[in-house]
């Protein structure tokens, strides 16, 4: 089984480690309020050849040893992208929040999503936060993502979480499609926004950040993409 070796920052600035034990993940899409024009959005990725959900949200299972924490991830083939997420992790009666790229191969996501997302590694800060800790001002966090385009550190995607479904509908959601209901030992990936041009951009790297304002401080994570373009 894989275990995530993290550090719990709490609300006033106190570090702990977490060892998290890697039970199951799950990755989540199409998790915004506005369920109309999320339903757009999907008609859109169809219209561009991906093979869109008919239902949202949606939920894809991840083989459990693809998330990892690295700096690195290789893949296959350069048509490959991040998205940044918040992530939840379940340990016992203690939910914890991290930040962390859903990467998906974009060539395979047009003929097959769930097979997109068992492609590449999926990644995830290595710090967390208590779930309890940011549940009352939940809606004021932001998440943000960077690329590299043009050799430039480029901000790629934007929002607050008020855009999203509240952490009570969320998780019921997510609990209504789990066999034995249990959530101890996922890690669960929330859902994305777009981007902020409109379009899925490559880049060598990937940054993500979840801030949190009313108590002053950030989850991050930034890695490099490797196509494994080695072999003749």
């Amino acid at each position: 089984m894989r275990t995530l070796n993290l550090t719990v920052v709490d609300a006033n600035g106190g570090r702990s480690d977490l060892e998290f034990p890697v039970a199951r993940i799950l990755d989540a899409g199409f998790t915004g309020k506005n369920r109309e024009g999320a339903m757009k959005h999907v008609e859109e990725l169809k219209a561009h050849g991906v093979a869109a959900p008919d239902r949202i949200p949606a939920y894809f299972a991840v083989t459990r040893e693809l998330v990892t924490t690295n700096d690195e991830i290789e893949v296959l083939g350069d048509d490959t992208s991040g998205e940044v997420e918040v992530v939840f992790l379940f340990k016992g009666d203690e939910t914890y929040i991290a930040v962390g790229s859903d990467h998906t191969d974009r060539e395979l996501e047009k003929d097959s999503i769930p097979k997109s997302k068992v492609i590449c590694p999926k990644v995830v800060s290595r710090e967390v936060w208590k779930l309890a800790d940011v549940e009352p001002h939940w809606e004021r966090l932001k998440l943000q993502s960077w690329i590299e385009a043009d050799g430039e550190r480029t901000l790629y995607q934007e929002g607050s979480l008020a855009d999203f479904l509240t952490v009570a509908d969320f998780l019921d959601g997510v609990r209504s499609v789990v066999k034995d209901g249990s959530l101890d030992g996922m890690v669960l990936y929330m859902g994305t926004m777009p981007s902020l041009g409109g379009e899925l951009l490559f880049s060598p790297t990937f940054e993500g950040r979840l801030s949190d304002e009313v108590l002053g401080r950030e989850l991050s994570f930034r890695y490099s993409i490797r196509p494994m373009d080695w072999l003749a």
